[in-house]
Protein backbone atom coordinates (compact mmCIF):
# COMPACT_ATOMS: atom_id res chain seq x y z
CA UNK A 1 0.00 0.00 0.00
CA UNK A 2 1.19 2.99 -1.26
CA UNK A 3 0.49 6.70 1.33
CA UNK A 4 0.20 10.07 -0.31
CA UNK A 5 -0.48 13.46 1.48
CA UNK A 6 -2.02 16.90 -0.23
CA UNK A 7 -0.61 20.18 1.27
CA UNK A 8 -2.95 21.63 -0.73
CA UNK A 9 -6.15 21.07 -2.15
CA UNK A 10 -5.97 19.17 -5.58
CA UNK A 11 -8.80 18.46 -8.16
CA UNK A 12 -10.52 14.76 -7.30
CA UNK A 13 -10.38 14.07 -10.85
CA UNK A 14 -6.57 13.71 -10.48
CA UNK A 15 -6.44 12.13 -7.27
CA UNK A 16 -9.43 9.17 -8.34
CA UNK A 17 -6.57 8.27 -10.62
CA UNK A 18 -4.95 6.37 -7.38
CA UNK A 19 -6.20 2.78 -7.51
CA UNK A 20 -7.20 0.55 -4.50
CA UNK A 21 -3.46 0.73 -3.47
CA UNK A 22 -2.83 3.96 -2.50
CA UNK A 23 -3.97 5.45 0.67
CA UNK A 24 -4.32 9.26 1.87
CA UNK A 25 -2.94 9.88 4.99
CA UNK A 26 -2.87 13.13 7.15
CA UNK A 27 0.64 12.77 8.58
CA UNK A 28 3.15 13.75 5.64
CA UNK A 29 5.62 11.72 7.46
CA UNK A 30 3.87 8.89 6.81
CA UNK A 31 3.41 9.21 2.87
CA UNK A 32 5.38 7.85 0.03
CA UNK A 33 4.58 10.44 -2.14
CA UNK A 34 3.36 14.41 -1.99
CA UNK A 35 1.70 16.54 -4.37
CA UNK A 36 1.47 20.05 -3.55
CA UNK A 37 0.09 23.26 -5.65
CA UNK A 38 1.62 26.57 -4.05
CA UNK A 39 2.58 25.40 -0.17
CA UNK A 40 5.85 26.69 0.59
CA UNK A 41 7.80 23.48 1.49
CA UNK A 42 11.59 24.88 2.63
CA UNK A 43 11.38 24.35 6.31
CA UNK A 44 9.70 21.41 6.18
CA UNK A 45 10.61 18.52 7.41
CA UNK A 46 10.72 15.05 5.15
CA UNK A 47 9.95 12.05 6.78
CA UNK A 48 12.05 8.67 5.58
CA UNK A 49 9.54 7.15 3.90
CA UNK A 50 9.27 10.20 1.39
CA UNK A 51 10.21 9.42 -1.95
CA UNK A 52 8.45 11.86 -4.47
CA UNK A 53 6.76 15.33 -4.49
CA UNK A 54 4.26 15.98 -7.35
CA UNK A 55 3.77 20.10 -7.88
CA UNK A 56 0.26 20.36 -9.69
CA UNK A 57 1.95 23.17 -11.91
CA UNK A 58 4.82 24.29 -13.81
CA UNK A 59 6.40 26.68 -11.03
CA UNK A 60 8.67 24.89 -8.43
CA UNK A 61 10.70 27.69 -6.56
CA UNK A 62 8.47 26.77 -3.54
CA UNK A 63 10.05 23.29 -2.83
CA UNK A 64 14.20 22.70 -2.30
CA UNK A 65 15.06 20.74 -4.74
CA UNK A 66 18.86 20.74 -3.89
CA UNK A 67 17.73 18.90 -0.82
CA UNK A 68 15.52 16.98 -1.69
CA UNK A 69 18.00 15.72 -4.10
CA UNK A 70 20.10 14.66 -1.30
CA UNK A 71 17.67 13.09 0.14
CA UNK A 72 17.03 11.19 -2.79
CA UNK A 73 13.39 12.26 -3.22
CA UNK A 74 12.25 13.17 -7.05
CA UNK A 75 10.66 16.36 -7.50
CA UNK A 76 7.83 16.44 -10.42
CA UNK A 77 6.06 19.16 -12.45
CA UNK A 78 3.51 19.22 -14.51
CA UNK A 79 4.97 21.32 -17.93
CA UNK A 80 2.25 22.30 -20.53
CA UNK A 81 -0.94 20.98 -18.15
CA UNK A 82 -2.29 24.71 -17.32
CA UNK A 83 -0.60 26.41 -21.03
CA UNK A 84 -3.72 26.93 -22.09
CA UNK A 85 -5.12 28.78 -19.21
CA UNK A 86 -1.87 31.20 -19.11
CA UNK A 87 -1.98 31.91 -22.54
CA UNK A 88 -5.64 33.14 -22.15
CA UNK A 89 -4.94 35.10 -19.74
CA UNK A 90 -1.72 36.66 -21.24
CA UNK A 91 -4.11 37.69 -24.69
CA UNK A 92 -6.10 39.23 -21.75
CA UNK A 93 -3.26 40.91 -19.93
CA UNK A 94 -2.34 42.33 -23.81
CA UNK A 95 -5.91 43.38 -24.34
CA UNK A 96 -6.25 45.08 -20.87
CA UNK A 97 -2.98 46.99 -21.57
CA UNK A 98 -3.82 48.40 -25.18
CA UNK A 99 -7.03 49.41 -24.38
CA UNK A 100 -8.26 51.07 -20.90
CA UNK A 101 -10.94 48.47 -20.44
CA UNK A 102 -10.46 48.57 -16.59
CA UNK A 103 -10.65 52.38 -16.54
CA UNK A 104 -13.90 52.79 -18.59
CA UNK A 105 -15.50 49.70 -16.59
CA UNK A 106 -15.19 52.10 -13.83
CA UNK A 107 -16.09 54.62 -14.96
CA UNK A 108 -19.93 53.45 -15.87
CA UNK A 109 -20.19 52.14 -11.87
CA UNK A 110 -18.73 55.41 -10.95
CA UNK A 111 -21.30 57.00 -13.31
CA UNK A 112 -24.40 54.01 -12.65
CA UNK A 113 -26.93 57.08 -11.02
CA UNK A 114 -26.60 59.12 -14.60
CA UNK A 115 -30.16 59.07 -16.42
CA UNK A 116 -27.99 60.29 -19.07
CA UNK A 117 -25.06 57.78 -19.13
CA UNK A 118 -25.56 56.65 -22.66
CA UNK A 119 -24.92 60.00 -23.54
CA UNK A 120 -22.22 61.12 -21.46
CA UNK A 121 -21.07 57.81 -22.22
CA UNK A 122 -20.05 58.89 -25.71
CA UNK A 123 -18.47 62.29 -24.55
CA UNK A 124 -16.11 60.47 -21.79
CA UNK A 125 -14.55 57.55 -24.02
CA UNK A 126 -12.22 59.49 -25.79
CA UNK A 127 -10.29 59.28 -21.99
CA UNK A 128 -10.33 55.50 -22.44
CA UNK A 129 -9.35 55.00 -25.93
CA UNK A 130 -6.38 52.55 -26.44
CA UNK A 131 -4.96 50.74 -29.65
CA UNK A 132 -4.81 47.53 -31.19
CA UNK A 133 -3.12 44.92 -30.97
CA UNK A 134 -2.33 44.26 -34.92
CA UNK A 135 0.48 45.36 -36.25
CA UNK A 136 2.38 45.80 -33.22
CA UNK A 137 5.42 43.84 -32.34
CA UNK A 138 5.35 41.26 -29.63
CA UNK A 139 8.43 39.58 -27.92
CA UNK A 140 8.28 36.40 -26.41
CA UNK A 141 11.15 35.25 -24.13
CA UNK A 142 10.88 31.75 -23.59
CA UNK A 143 9.57 29.42 -25.64
CA UNK A 144 8.52 26.45 -23.49
CA UNK A 145 4.64 25.21 -23.53
CA UNK A 146 2.99 28.50 -22.62
CA UNK A 147 5.20 30.26 -24.69
CA UNK A 148 4.91 28.64 -27.91
CA UNK A 149 0.83 29.16 -27.32
CA UNK A 150 0.91 32.64 -26.68
CA UNK A 151 3.58 33.06 -29.53
CA UNK A 152 1.31 31.51 -32.10
CA UNK A 153 -1.97 33.32 -30.98
CA UNK A 154 -0.20 36.27 -30.95
CA UNK A 155 0.56 35.90 -35.14
CA UNK A 156 -3.07 34.91 -35.04
CA UNK A 157 -4.04 38.41 -33.59
CA UNK A 158 -2.07 39.76 -36.48
CA UNK A 159 0.79 41.25 -34.23
CA UNK A 160 4.34 40.43 -35.53
CA UNK A 161 6.05 38.25 -33.28
CA UNK A 162 9.34 37.91 -32.14
CA UNK A 163 10.63 34.38 -29.82
CA UNK A 164 13.77 33.95 -28.01
CA UNK A 165 14.64 30.33 -26.41
CA UNK A 166 18.83 29.31 -26.30
CA UNK A 167 17.10 26.04 -24.83
CA UNK A 168 14.26 25.53 -27.54
CA UNK A 169 13.02 22.02 -27.88
CA UNK A 170 12.42 20.26 -30.84
CA UNK A 171 9.02 19.40 -29.83
CA UNK A 172 8.64 23.57 -29.33
CA UNK A 173 10.37 24.26 -32.73
CA UNK A 174 8.14 21.67 -34.57
CA UNK A 175 5.31 23.62 -33.08
CA UNK A 176 6.03 27.13 -33.35
CA UNK A 177 4.28 29.02 -36.24
CA UNK A 178 6.71 29.83 -39.61
CA UNK A 179 5.58 33.56 -39.02
CA UNK A 180 7.99 33.65 -36.13
CA UNK A 181 10.61 35.53 -35.98
CA UNK A 182 13.63 33.97 -34.37
CA UNK A 183 15.72 36.40 -32.37
CA UNK A 184 19.30 35.51 -31.49
CA UNK A 185 19.41 37.49 -28.31
CA UNK A 186 16.76 39.68 -25.94
CA UNK A 187 18.64 42.77 -26.93
CA UNK A 188 17.15 41.95 -29.93
CA UNK A 189 13.61 42.03 -28.63
CA UNK A 190 13.93 44.49 -25.98
CA UNK A 191 14.94 47.32 -28.63
CA UNK A 192 12.40 46.16 -31.48
CA UNK A 193 9.11 45.20 -29.53
CA UNK A 194 6.20 47.29 -28.46
CA UNK A 195 5.24 44.56 -25.97
CA UNK A 196 7.67 41.90 -24.21
CA UNK A 197 6.14 39.04 -22.52
CA UNK A 198 8.41 36.39 -20.19
CA UNK A 199 7.85 32.64 -19.76
CA UNK A 200 11.25 31.24 -18.48
CA UNK A 201 11.65 29.76 -15.14
CA UNK A 202 13.00 31.57 -12.21
CA UNK A 203 16.55 30.32 -11.49
CA UNK A 204 19.56 32.34 -10.39
CA UNK A 205 20.61 33.09 -14.52
CA UNK A 206 16.70 34.62 -14.59
CA UNK A 207 15.83 36.66 -11.54
CA UNK A 208 15.96 40.08 -11.91
CA UNK A 209 16.49 39.65 -15.86
CA UNK A 210 14.57 42.36 -16.52
CA UNK A 211 16.68 44.92 -15.06
CA UNK A 212 17.36 49.09 -15.29
CA UNK A 213 20.11 47.80 -17.89
CA UNK A 214 17.37 45.83 -19.77
CA UNK A 215 14.70 48.43 -19.55
CA UNK A 216 16.85 51.03 -20.91
CA UNK A 217 17.44 49.22 -24.10
CA UNK A 218 13.77 48.77 -25.05
CA UNK A 219 11.48 51.36 -27.10
CA UNK A 220 9.68 54.40 -25.04
CA UNK A 221 6.61 53.23 -24.19
CA UNK A 222 6.90 49.68 -24.15
CA UNK A 223 4.77 47.32 -22.30
CA UNK A 224 5.62 44.49 -20.16
CA UNK A 225 3.79 41.70 -19.33
CA UNK A 226 4.78 39.07 -16.86
CA UNK A 227 2.97 36.08 -15.94
CA UNK A 228 5.91 33.10 -15.17
CA UNK A 229 7.59 34.82 -11.87
CA UNK A 230 7.83 37.92 -10.16
CA UNK A 231 11.34 37.84 -9.29
CA UNK A 232 12.42 38.25 -12.73
CA UNK A 233 11.65 41.54 -13.26
CA UNK A 234 13.27 44.09 -11.07
CA UNK A 235 9.59 45.86 -10.28
CA UNK A 236 11.45 49.10 -8.42
CA UNK A 237 13.50 49.39 -11.26
CA UNK A 238 10.97 49.10 -13.62
CA UNK A 239 8.88 51.87 -11.61
CA UNK A 240 11.25 53.90 -12.36
CA UNK A 241 10.90 53.78 -15.53
CA UNK A 242 7.32 53.76 -15.63
CA UNK A 243 7.79 57.23 -14.06
CA UNK A 244 10.33 58.22 -16.60
CA UNK A 245 7.88 57.33 -19.48
CA UNK A 246 10.21 54.49 -20.47
CA UNK A 247 7.30 51.79 -19.78
CA UNK A 248 3.54 52.43 -20.57
CA UNK A 249 1.90 49.61 -18.49
CA UNK A 250 3.14 46.39 -17.00
CA UNK A 251 0.90 43.80 -16.46
CA UNK A 252 1.63 41.39 -13.86
CA UNK A 253 -0.19 38.19 -12.01
CA UNK A 254 1.88 38.86 -8.96
CA UNK A 255 0.46 40.58 -6.31
CA UNK A 256 2.95 42.23 -3.71
CA UNK A 257 3.61 45.76 -2.06
CA UNK A 258 6.11 46.96 -4.66
CA UNK A 259 3.85 46.96 -7.31
CA UNK A 260 0.11 46.72 -6.09
CA UNK A 261 -2.30 50.27 -6.69
CA UNK A 262 0.20 51.70 -8.71
CA UNK A 263 -0.60 53.60 -11.66
CA UNK A 264 -0.61 51.81 -15.03
CA UNK A 265 0.18 48.68 -13.08
CA UNK A 266 -2.21 45.86 -13.50
CA UNK A 267 -2.52 43.61 -11.19
CA UNK A 268 -3.98 39.69 -10.72
CA UNK A 269 -3.54 37.73 -8.05
CA UNK A 270 -2.60 34.90 -9.27
CA UNK A 271 -5.04 33.66 -11.80
CA UNK A 272 -3.28 32.75 -14.98
CA UNK A 273 -3.69 28.53 -14.03
CA UNK A 274 -6.72 29.15 -12.08
CA UNK A 275 -9.65 27.49 -14.36
CA UNK A 276 -11.28 24.39 -13.89
CA UNK A 277 -9.12 22.92 -16.72
CA UNK A 278 -6.13 23.74 -16.05
CA UNK A 279 -6.44 22.70 -12.40
CA UNK A 280 -7.83 19.16 -13.57
CA UNK A 281 -5.34 18.61 -15.89
CA UNK A 282 -2.47 19.19 -13.49
CA UNK A 283 -3.85 17.23 -11.01
CA UNK A 284 -3.99 14.63 -13.39
CA UNK A 285 -0.44 14.61 -14.97
CA UNK A 286 0.72 14.73 -11.31
CA UNK A 287 -0.69 11.48 -9.96
CA UNK A 288 0.39 10.17 -13.35
CA UNK A 289 3.57 10.80 -12.39
CA UNK A 290 3.55 9.86 -8.94
CA UNK A 291 2.46 6.17 -9.79
CA UNK A 292 4.64 5.68 -12.68
CA UNK A 293 7.82 6.60 -10.20
CA UNK A 294 6.41 4.59 -7.34
CA UNK A 295 4.91 1.09 -9.68
CA UNK A 296 7.63 1.50 -11.78
CA UNK A 297 10.57 3.33 -10.67
CA UNK A 298 10.14 5.38 -14.51
CA UNK A 299 11.17 9.06 -14.01
CA UNK A 300 9.46 11.54 -16.56
CA UNK A 301 9.20 15.68 -15.62
CA UNK A 302 11.69 15.70 -13.05
CA UNK A 303 12.99 18.98 -12.50
CA UNK A 304 16.04 17.62 -10.13
CA UNK A 305 16.80 14.14 -11.66
CA UNK A 306 17.21 13.06 -14.93
CA UNK A 307 14.10 11.56 -16.64
CA UNK A 308 14.50 8.11 -17.04
CA UNK A 309 12.32 4.91 -17.93
CA UNK A 310 12.51 1.24 -18.60
CA UNK A 311 8.74 0.50 -19.51
CA UNK A 312 7.19 -1.94 -17.01
CA UNK A 313 8.58 -3.62 -14.16
CA UNK A 314 6.83 -6.69 -15.68
CA UNK A 315 8.05 -10.10 -14.08
CA UNK A 316 11.37 -8.53 -13.38
CA UNK A 317 12.39 -6.92 -9.65
CA UNK A 318 13.91 -3.48 -10.74
CA UNK A 319 16.20 -2.16 -7.95
CA UNK A 320 16.33 1.91 -8.34
CA UNK A 321 19.32 3.75 -6.91
CA UNK A 322 19.83 7.13 -6.55
CA UNK A 323 23.04 8.62 -7.04
CA UNK A 324 25.42 10.98 -7.44
CA UNK A 325 27.07 11.86 -11.21
CA UNK A 326 30.58 10.39 -10.56
CA UNK A 327 32.94 7.57 -12.94
CA UNK A 328 32.08 3.94 -11.91
CA UNK A 329 28.80 3.85 -10.19
CA UNK A 330 27.53 1.43 -13.07
CA UNK A 331 31.09 -0.64 -12.42
CA UNK A 332 30.54 -0.99 -8.66
CA UNK A 333 26.60 -1.86 -8.94
CA UNK A 334 27.47 -4.45 -11.14
CA UNK A 335 30.26 -6.00 -9.20
CA UNK A 336 28.19 -6.26 -6.19
CA UNK A 337 24.82 -7.80 -8.03
CA UNK A 338 27.54 -10.31 -9.57
CA UNK A 339 29.00 -11.61 -6.49
CA UNK A 340 25.95 -12.35 -4.47
CA UNK A 341 24.79 -14.14 -7.66
CA UNK A 342 22.02 -11.95 -9.27
CA UNK A 343 21.39 -11.91 -13.04
CA UNK A 344 20.75 -8.65 -14.91
CA UNK A 345 18.05 -8.48 -17.45
CA UNK A 346 18.45 -4.84 -18.30
CA UNK A 347 19.55 -1.87 -16.95
CA UNK A 348 19.78 1.69 -17.83
CA UNK A 349 21.75 5.07 -16.76
CA UNK A 350 20.58 8.50 -16.89
CA UNK A 351 22.58 11.79 -15.56
CA UNK A 352 21.27 15.64 -15.20
CA UNK A 353 23.94 17.68 -13.83
CA UNK A 354 25.64 16.12 -10.40
CA UNK A 355 22.47 13.58 -9.76
CA UNK A 356 22.53 10.09 -11.38
CA UNK A 357 19.79 7.40 -11.92
CA UNK A 358 20.31 3.72 -12.46
CA UNK A 359 17.85 1.41 -13.00
CA UNK A 360 17.86 -2.47 -13.32
CA UNK A 361 15.95 -5.60 -13.60
CA UNK A 362 17.36 -8.46 -11.99
CA UNK A 363 15.86 -12.25 -12.05
CA UNK A 364 16.72 -12.94 -8.60
CA UNK A 365 15.10 -11.65 -5.48
CA UNK A 366 17.13 -8.67 -3.87
CA UNK A 367 17.73 -9.66 -0.18
CA UNK A 368 18.06 -6.58 2.16
CA UNK A 369 21.81 -7.74 2.26
CA UNK A 370 22.27 -6.94 -1.29
CA UNK A 371 20.47 -3.63 -0.70
CA UNK A 372 22.66 -2.61 2.30
CA UNK A 373 25.57 -3.30 -0.10
CA UNK A 374 24.33 -1.28 -2.76
CA UNK A 375 23.07 1.78 -0.05
CA UNK A 376 27.23 1.47 1.20
CA UNK A 377 28.73 2.37 -1.92
CA UNK A 378 30.41 6.08 -1.50
CA UNK A 379 27.98 8.45 -3.67
CA UNK A 380 24.96 6.77 -3.17
CA UNK A 381 21.53 8.40 -1.97
CA UNK A 382 19.08 5.97 -1.94
CA UNK A 383 18.23 2.41 -3.06
CA UNK A 384 14.69 0.64 -3.68
CA UNK A 385 13.57 -2.16 -4.68
CA UNK A 386 9.99 -2.46 -7.13
CA UNK A 387 8.73 -6.41 -6.52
Amino acid sequence: MYKYHCLNPIAGIGLNQFSDTYAAVEDMNEADAVLVRSAVMHELEFGENLKVIARAGAGVNNIPLDRCAEEGIVVFNTPGANANGVKEMVLAGLLLASRDIVGGIEWVKANKEDSNIAKSAEKAKKAFAGCELEGKKLGVIGLGAIGVLVANAAVKLGMEVYGYDPYLSVDAAWKLSRQIYHAKTTEEIYKECDYITIHVPAMESTKGMINAEALSLMKDGVIILNYARDVLVDEVALLEAMAAGKVKKYVTDFANPTVAGKDNVIVTPHLAASTEESEDNCAKMAVKEVMEFLENGNIRNSVNYPNCEMGLRGEYTRITIMHRNVPNMIGQFSTILAEDGINIANMTNKSRNAYAYTMIDVENEVTDVIVEDLKKVKEVLRVRVIA
